[in-house]
């Protein structure tokens, strides 16, 4: 059987740094990435003969070892979008981030438009798909503000799982945190990124969310001197940690086959 030729196309996209997979698979479907003059096709795979473009212009592919990516952790505050455009003119993420050349800043998931806190960048795309692959459940964990205290029993259900609209969900773990007068701060826990789901996961329960802060994405917290709307790179170390995450994962799940 003869071995497919190199790589997937998005996946060697990705890997330079221009964008996730997923934008990469969206620009094959509206067909502007070209493989040797003849337009891209998903599943398309290629090494370094082929000549790629995207949008007319040359990509120049590099070997893997050629490749410097940069990662950092971002304070968000309330008020921002996490999208590179807004309809509406708000303020988007991308505005308070360093310039680079030749790369795009890949959000490592998203934050609501009013949620604070912690969000990794990263212009490596094949490191942004792996941490926001389902397989992969990195834990996040949030700062939670609500009105009043939660009954014992509501914070049971959710751990053991409450139905939303688009499926079952459930908090890995809930502490208390204290809190004054009318407020109350939980911290909760969760392996899945979908939309809201924190805060959704509240308001099956009649809780209402008055604050929401993302405080810590796998081994990575939130750094105490970072101010809203600052920045910082990922030491060596740190990212090494996020690596070793996603590999014991992989090893894990291929020890269960």
């Amino acid at each position: 059987m003869q071995k497919p030729k190199g790589e997937k196309l998005q996946k060697v996209l990705a890997r330079l740094g221009l964008g996730s997979r997923r934008e990469i698979e969206q620009w094959i479907q509206q067909g502007r990435l070209t493989i040797n003059q003849t337009p891209a096709k998903l599943g398309d795979r290629i090494d370094h003969t082929d000549k790629i473009k995207l949008d007319g212009r040359l990509v120049r592919l590099k070997d893997p070892d050629e490749i410097k990516h940069r990662t950092i952790v971002y304070h968000k505050p309330a008020g921002e979008m996490c999208s590179r455009h807004d309809p509406e003119g708000r303020p988007t993420i991308y505005e308070a981030l360093p310039k680079i050349r030749g790369k795009r800043w890949i959000s490592v998931g998203r934050l609501d438009f009013n949620t604070s806190g912690l969000l990794l960048l990263t212009t490596d795309g094949e490191l942004a798909n792996r941490l926001m692959h389902p397989a992969s459940e990195i834990e996040r964990e949030y700062a939670v503000r609500v009105l009043g205290t939660v009954n014992p029993a509501v914070l049971q259900r959710l751990k053991q799982g409450v139905k939303l609209e688009d499926g079952m969900a459930h908090f890995d773990s809930i502490r208390e945190a204290g809190g004054e007068g009318a407020n109350h701060w939980y911290h909760v826990i969760l392996r899945e990124g979908r939309n809201r789901e924190v805060r959704r996961l509240f308001e099956s329960q009649d809780v209402k969310v008055s604050r929401l802060i993302r405080v810590r994405y796998g081994c990575i917290t939130l750094p105490r001197f970072l101010r809203f709307g600052q920045y910082r790179d990922l030491e060596k170390a740190e990212l090494n940690g996020l690596l070793a995450l996603l590999n014991a994962k992989q090893d894990k799940k291929s020890k269960s086959f």
